[in-house]
């Protein structure tokens, strides 16, 4: 699941890390999963096991929506943000910053 790091260590993030790529802009499941490899600098790798099913749980969720489109020929399934996504967005970033600041003063 990744690369240079523990699975374990994106459990819980996931679903953050897809709505933050997906404010990028739209777009179908593999392209996602090639954009959290990129950005993350080749650490994230998220297997499709993984990657689908959050996508449906955000689609479950509201935060994202879905719309099959012709794509190089491929008929592909292309992911948004909806407004309660973008929203999400932004409550993970902050979240997160808390998260990862007070875990960086607990390991020094």
């Amino acid at each position: 699941m990744l690369a240079g790091m523990r699975a374990d260590l994106l459990r819980g993030h996931l679903d953050g890390l897809l709505l933050a790529v997906l404010a990028d802009a739209p777009a179908h499941g593999y392209e996602l999963g090639q954009r959290l490899a990129q950005r993350s600098g080749g650490e994230l790798d998220v297997p499709e096991g993984s990657l689908y099913p959050a996508l449906h749980r955000l689609e479950r969720g509201g935060f994202v929506a879905s719309a099959w489109r012709m794509d190089d020929g491929r008929r592909r399934r292309v992911y948004r943000l909806t407004r309660s996504g973008r929203r999400a967005v932004s409550a993970s970033r902050e979240e997160w910053r808390t998260f990862s600041s007070a875990v960086g003063r607990v390991l020094g």
